[in-house]
């Protein structure tokens, strides 16, 4: 055993890291949206969401980078937490007008964000992020076993 096993914390296993990724889920409000395009790379801004049980949904300049590249490639990586602590989640992605969200979740939207219902029609869009893969680790020592959700379902067992 090297210096540095012996002091690893434990790992935690595959119900537990889906236990505090939905806890986080649930009670965090800030993440890192990153979307691409072709021939402008890659588009990394920090926003507020709200989870809806199966989604994350956040909101964005109607007009911005990110909508451009969620119109061209409907996909997204979103990073929930600190480096040491993280939820790595890819999505596909799907744009919603303001008008045509649910009202109960445009209420607690507006609990930790700017509320997009007060611009004038056209600034603001949604963003649905349905997680197709989901990543949870706090550190080397999780790095083995990270993967809790894969094609839209958590998993049952361990894949990496």
């Amino acid at each position: 055993m090297l210096p540095h096993e012996a002091s690893s914390p434990t790992p935690r296993d595959l119900a537990g890291r889906q236990a505090a990724a939905h806890r986080r889920l649930e009670s965090g409000h800030q993440l890192w949206l990153a979307t691409g395009s072709d021939g402008l790379g890659a588009h990394l801004i920090p926003v507020a969401f709200v989870w809806d049980g199966s989604a994350l949904i956040t909101a964005t300049f109607a007009h911005s980078r990110t909508v451009h590249n969620v119109r061209a490639h409907p996909r997204a990586r979103v990073a929930v937490g600190t480096t040491a602590d993280v939820i790595m989640i890819d999505t596909s992605s799907s744009l919603i007008d303001v008008a045509e969200l649910d009202a109960k979740i445009t209420e607690r939207y507006a609990v930790v964000s700017t509320d997009p219902r007060n611009a004038p029609e056209g600034t603001f869009v949604y963003l649905r992020l349905q997680p197709r893969r989901i990543q949870v680790w706090n550190g080397l020592h999780e790095f083995a076993g990270r993967t809790v959700m894969a094609g839209g379902r958590w998993l049952d067992a361990p894949i990496d």
